[in-house]
């Protein structure tokens, strides 16, 4: 069994998780429900109840992780809920299409479906599994409470990071810059070939 300190670091940082992106799909519910028609998964009439639930069910597995009582089965949940969206996103990728949105980013921009979104959810779902194993029953310290908070607070940090990344990755990928000359190879560069451009311009 692990330790409660490491537990309670796993449940505090997935209620932070699912908190967070309920709140961002509920500023946009618009964009949150235009994202689940884009997966063609479900008839279009069904998108808006569908992303009710989705939305209830994570605020659900936020306040289920923090109550002792029902944190085990709310991290089975939440395991389950990160599988199934990986699973769209797979579904779809397995389809060729690489270019709807994921959901995922809420107002602060679209982020396509990845294959390390789906990788980035089955490991979120690993950790939730382990969350909801048994713990060594043992009183905490003040410590042990400061560790928890400053650790959730770490991990969180580094998902924000590593989110950040992926979608910088995606949104400035080789391709796209062959393709639409819009990345960040060539935005660097532009500068650079329009001065020189006016350098020999002005020598003739």
């Amino acid at each position: 069994m692990m330790d409660p300190v490491v537990q309670l670091i796993g449940r505090g940082a997935l209620a932070l998780l699912f908190g967070w992106s309920a709140a961002h799909k509920l500023r946009d519910v618009d964009a949150f429900r235009a994202a689940l028609e884009g997966y063609d998964l479900l008839p279009p009439l069904w998108a808006v109840p569908a992303g009710a639930v989705l939305i209830g069910s994570e605020v659900g597995l936020a306040t289920g992780l923090l109550l002792p009582p029902v944190a085990p089965v709310a991290a089975l949940g939440g395991a389950a809920l990160l599988v199934l969206y990986a699973g769209a996103m797979a579904v779809n990728l397995r389809r060729g299409r690489r270019d709807i949105d994921c959901g995922c980013g809420g107002p602060a921009g679209r982020q396509p479906i990845s294959g390390a979104l789906v990788g980035r959810n089955i490991v979120l779902a690993m950790a939730a599994i382990g969350s909801a194993l048994p713990a060594h029953s043992r009183s905490l310290t003040w410590v042990d409470g400061a560790t928890i908070v400053l650790a959730v607070l770490t991990v969180s940090l580094l998902y924000a990071a590593i989110d950040g990344l992926l979608r910088n990755t995606r949104d400035y990928s080789p391709q796209r810059d062959a393709e639409g000359g819009r990345g960040a190879g060539h935005n660097l560069l532009a500068p650079l070939r329009s001065s020189a451009s006016s350098a020999v311009n002005q020598s003739q």
